[in-house]
């Protein structure tokens, strides 16, 4: 049986995909599943449909995303953490720290999307990227000073 995917099936290949499946693989899980769809005219109007409304909400996303990108690379942060004399930290600023000074900033990020290369040790000014969306990175001026 010949059908088309809806949804990313391991194994057997991606959304839009058109493939060839048993019978009973396809009556018995896949179809039931909303998976996928049978090789049918009316299969490829819904399946066409399924990618533009796909493709309006990734661009939707990715408006979304950009603007906020734009609006953190033009304020800065500050985060306080206790230091020795030398200028470097007792422990290491972590992206739950970068998250926190961003919601005091009125920015609401979440803090998997913080990209630490290395943790932050010392003291000074550091230059923090965040990946809101997979084409939009946006970098934070993030200032390090003493308690």
């Amino acid at each position: 049986m010949e059908i088309i995917l809806i949804e990313d099936v391991p194994s057997l290949g991606k959304r839009g995909d058109r493939v060839r499946v048993s019978d009973g693989y396809a009556r018995n899980y896949l179809l039931p599943r909303n998976k996928a769809v049978m090789m049918t005219p009316t299969g490829l109007k819904t399946l066409e449909r399924a990618q533009h409304q796909l493709q309006h909400s990734q661009d939707k996303l990715q408006q979304e995303a950009q603007a906020l990108a734009q609006k953190i690379e033009e304020i800065s942060c500050t985060v306080t953490k206790p230091a020795g004399e030398e200028g470097k930290l007792f422990g290491a600023v972590t992206s739950a720290d970068i998250a926190e000074a961003l919601s005091e900033q009125g920015v609401s990020v979440d803090r998997k999307k913080i990209v630490l290369e290395e943790p932050i040790k010392n003291l000074g000014v550091y230059t923090v990227s965040l990946k809101l969306h997979p084409t939009v990175v946006a970098q934070l001026k993030l200032w390090v000073v003493k308690e």
